[in-house]
C-alpha cells in the first residue's frame, strides 16, 4: 500500500513541475505613464492630468481605435462620488473632463461599444 501512495505522490509532483504559468498577451508595462489594466484581452491605460483623464486602448499590444466608444467614469474619492462623460479623443484614445484626480481615488470606468460590447474597467490611484 505504501509503494501506491510513493507512485502516487511521485506522479503528482512531476505533473506540477510541467504546469506553465498563464500569459497575458500583450505588453504589461503601461507606455504613457499611467495605470494599466486588462478587460477581455484589452489593454487600458488610465493617465491622470490637471483638467481630467486620457484612457489609451491596446489590443494584444496595438493601438485599437476608439472610434464609436463612449461612456461614464464614476470617481469615487472617499465617500464623495463624482461622475464625468468618456468620449473618444481620436486614434486609440479616450478622454475625461472636469474631474481631479488624486492619490486613493477609485475609478470605475464603464464603456459602451468596445468591439460591440458594453464593458467595465476598474482602476486605483495609487
Amino acid at each position: 500500500m505504501k509503494m501506491k501512495h510513493l507512485i502516487s505522490a511521485a506522479g503528482l509532483a512531476i505533473s506540477c513541475l510541467s504546469i506553465t504559468p498563464a500569459q497575458a498577451h500583450g505588453d504589461a508595462k503601461p507606455l504613457h505613464g499611467g495605470i494599466l489594466q486588462v478587460a477581455n484581452d484589452l489593454s487600458f491605460e488610465l493617465v491622470a492630468q490637471a483638467d481630467g483623464a486620457t484612457i489609451y486602448l491596446m489590443d494584444h499590444g496595438k493601438p485599437m481605435a476608439s472610434k464609436g466608444i463612449t461612456g461614464k467614469l464614476t470617481v469615487l474619492q472617499g465617500s464623495n462620488k463624482m461622475e464625468a462623460d468618456i468620449k473618444e479623443a481620436g486614434d486609440n484614445t479616450l478622454r475625461v473632463m472636469g474631474v481631479k484626480l488624486g492619490k486613493g481615488d477609485k475609478l470605475v470606468a464603464s464603456l459602451g461599444n468596445v468591439g460591440g460590447k458594453s464593458m467595465t474597467v476598474r482602476f486605483t490611484i495609487k
